[in-house]
Order: C-alpha cells, then sequence, then structure tokens
C-alpha cells in the first residue's frame, strides 16, 4: 500500500529536516539505502534463476525416468 499525498509531503519534510540537521547521519541512511536497493535487485535475480534451475532438474529427472522405463521394458522382452 502506498503513501497518501500528505504522507509523502510529510516523508519529504522529515527527509529535509534530517538532511538539515544532521547531514553525516543523512549521507550515511542514504548509503544503507543504495546498497539495500542493489541487494533487493540480486535476491529478485537470485530467486528467478532458482526456480529456472529448479525445472531445469525436474526436466532432467522425468527424461532419466524415461530411459529407465525403455530400458527395463527393452531388456524384460
Amino acid at each position: 500500500m502506498g503513501l497518501s499525498g500528505r504522507e509523502r509531503r510529510i516523508l519529504a519534510e522529515i527527509e529535509r529536516a534530517m538532511e538539515r540537521d544532521d547531514p553525516d547521519f543523512a549521507r550515511r541512511l542514504a548509503e544503507i539505502e543504495q546498497t539495500a536497493s542493489k541487494a533487493g535487485r540480486w535476491r529478485g535475480r537470485l530467486a528467478r534463476g532458482g526456480r529456472g534451475l529448479l525445472h531445469m532438474w525436474v526436466i532432467l529427472l522425468a527424461g532419466v525416468l524415461v530411459l529407465v522405463v525403455l530400458l527395463v521394458a527393452v531388456i524384460t522382452t
């Protein structure tokens, strides 16, 4: 759920006051926010990559199962 326009204005005022009163803290907070943003992008990519890897393993196991069933059918006939 997003912030209303009033809430965004209040937040912007708080941020400006913080930057004015304690610029060092504001800078460190901005660095943390950037790092968290980058980590979030990688986390999403890894999750999608993990899903693709899972699909690959399922397909591989299904293929091996088909080969084993065919091999057993050929050997027993």
